[in-house]
């Protein structure tokens, strides 16, 4: 698969994990959480689904290190009715987030043959609550400008554009151009808090 152009980095927050939106996971699909030899499904979803990044065997590693314990509790998967994980993300820590107490979703990702299928939404809900259920107090993720259907999910569930500097607020801009017409005053008032 031809990877794509990767975009801008960009980071959204959700500054108040109370009133996370349900969603009703489709049937025949479920969601459980990581188990041994999850490492594989992960790089195999992800080499299906992520048009951007550079995806290798040992990028799990790098990642989320190899403690078991805390994979089991942070990280899930999305899986088709005969069982075959179609998805994945993570419930990850925050290692350099000003926020302390916030966590990070990770690496979220969807192959194509499940996408379009209402599958996102409640698998970011599963993480959300079970972020707060950690003692989170808020959340991250860092996304790119290229991903902008995902930018539209991450909106519709409350985080916002963090804006840090004068070229996120040029690149919020840009992204403000192809979001769903709903969604474009989240990132203007974004940009006008920033200024």
């Amino acid at each position: 698969m031809e990877k794509k152009e990767r975009g801008v980095p960009v980071v959204m927050v959700l500054k108040d994990l109370e009133g996370v939106p349900e969603a009703a996971l489709p049937e025949p699909f479920t969601i459980r959480r990581y188990a041994e030899g999850d490492e594989e499904n992960w790089t195999n979803i992800h080499l299906e689904a992520d048009l951007y990044s550079d995806i290798t065997p040992e990028l799990f590693g790098e990642e989320f290190g190899h403690d078991r314990k805390m994979l089991a509790q942070r990280q899930y998967y999305l899986c088709d009715g005969d069982g075959k994980t179609v998805g994945t993300t993570t419930v990850w820590t925050n290692a350099d987030f000003p926020e302390k107490n916030w966590g990070r979703i990770h690496w979220v990702a969807i192959v194509p043959s499940a996408q379009g299928k209402g599958l996102a939404k409640p698998l970011l809900s599963v993480c959300l609550k079970r972020m707060k259920e950690l003692g989170h107090n808020g959340a991250y993720l860092d996304t790119s400008s290229v991903r902008v259907p995902a930018i539209n999910l991450y909106i519709r569930y409350g985080f916002v554009p963090h804006i840090a500097k004068a070229e996120d607020a040029e690149t919020w801009r840009a992204i403000g151009e192809k979001v769903k017409d709903e969604f474009k005053a989240v990132i203007d008032a974004a940009i006008a808090a920033r200024s």
